[in-house]
């Protein structure tokens, strides 16, 4: 079964809804809709949302997840051994759900979209922070465990690159860098720090429990001694991403 039609189908069993009368609601025939399900038809994603808005999913639920998240991301199957196990589970759910749509039993359970709540223990929509760290999007990241690079995933953010100061580093402006918590210098890592009333993104170098080195690296290498408790220690760097 597709991505898509995994979901068509969910939200078709949530609102207690046959085949034929989505394709009634949808204007196709109830074979299209039933190849859609199952993974036999391929269509795309605007035609997928109309069905969906169709059925009466709403653009975007509690999880908030959209449809064009859930479109964009890549095959839970593929993503690594752990999500595809949970999206195994998650089919039983759908099977599970039919049972209780063909009996007719009401079940508070199925009253959220199964596949997003699935879907929601897995990724987790990350924010993109600017530097007055205002959000200006969203990336879907997987969770492993419960934790996104070992932290919790609500604390995990991305930051978006305002300059080359790092460039030295590999690190350039329009650069996506995901940040987790940690309020205390890290020797040798980035560091999303703040200092002399500004944000800015320095590797770190500890001299001793009082003083640290931050350093940067436009055009030549340059580094500046710093008291520690000048120094607020917002999040490390622990991943870069950059458009080719």
């Amino acid at each position: 079964m597709s991505r898509l039609g995994d979901l068509i189908r969910t939200e078709r069993i949530r609102q207690k809804l046959t085949p034929k009368q989505v394709a009634r609601k949808c204007g196709v025939s109830e074979s299209y809709i039933m190849a859609v399900e199952a993974g036999t038809r391929i269509i795309g994603d605007d035609q997928a949302r109309r069905i969906l808005k169709t059925i009466g999913l709403k653009q975007q639920n509690e999880a908030e997840f959209t449809l064009d998240d859930i479109a964009s991301t890549v095959d839970l199957a593929q993503v690594q051994p752990a999500l595809a196990a949970r999206a195994a589970a998650a089919k039983v759910k759908v099977k599970e759900a039919e049972k209780v749509a063909s009996t007719e039993e009401k079940d508070e359970g199925i009253a959220g979209s199964i596949w997003l709540d699935a879907l929601q223990s897995v990724m987790k929509r990350v924010p993109v922070m600017n530097a007055v760290m205002k959000p200006v999007k969203y990336k879907l990241v997987p969770v492993e465990n419960g934790r996104i690079e070992g932290a919790n995933p609500d604390k995990v953010f991305y930051y978006l690159v305002p300059d080359d100061s790092m460039q030295g580093f590999r690190i350039r402006r329009g650069d996506l860098v995901l940040t987790v918590p940690a309020q205390s210098p890290v020797d040798g890592a980035v560091m999303l720090i703040n200092y002399n009333e500004h944000r800015y993104l320095r590797k770190i170098r500890i001299l001793n429990d009082r003083q640290v080195l931050l350093q940067h690296y436009d055009r030549e290498y340059e580094q500046e001694t710093a008291e520690i408790s000048d120094v607020g220690f917002l999040s490390r760097c622990v991943q870069v991403i950059f458009d080719l």
